[in-house]
């Protein structure tokens, strides 16, 4: 063990013994409130890029350019990462379900 590792759990430890939690129930709460923060973070840039081409998903944007009704040049960097972003908040959300 490393001495970060060592002083990791020390403080696990104090925290879990100040709150009267168990060290799981600590690092449970840690995990949930980081994991909510993140999906957050990820909401707030798709809410920007989708209120930005009047679009809910990047599936929309992608019919729009087959459509002709969005130019493909000015948009694409946006609609990649609307992509990932999706596929973000998605993940985030199936680990946010998994904590008991």
């Amino acid at each position: 063990m490393t001495t970060s590792d060592v002083q990791m759990r020390t403080v696990l430890e104090s925290v879990a013994q100040l709150l009267d939690l168990s060290e799981a129930q600590v690092l449970r709460t840690g995990l949930r409130a980081l994991l909510q923060r993140s999906l957050r973070e990820v909401e707030v840039e798709i809410f920007r890029i989708t209120g930005q081409y009047s679009v809910t998903s990047a599936e929309e944007m992608e019919d729009r350019y087959r459509a002709g009704t969005l130019d493909e040049a000015e948009s694409w960097r946006d609609a990649q990462a609307l992509d990932h972003l999706e596929y973000r908040r998605d993940r985030l959300q199936e680990l946010l379900e998994l904590l008991p």
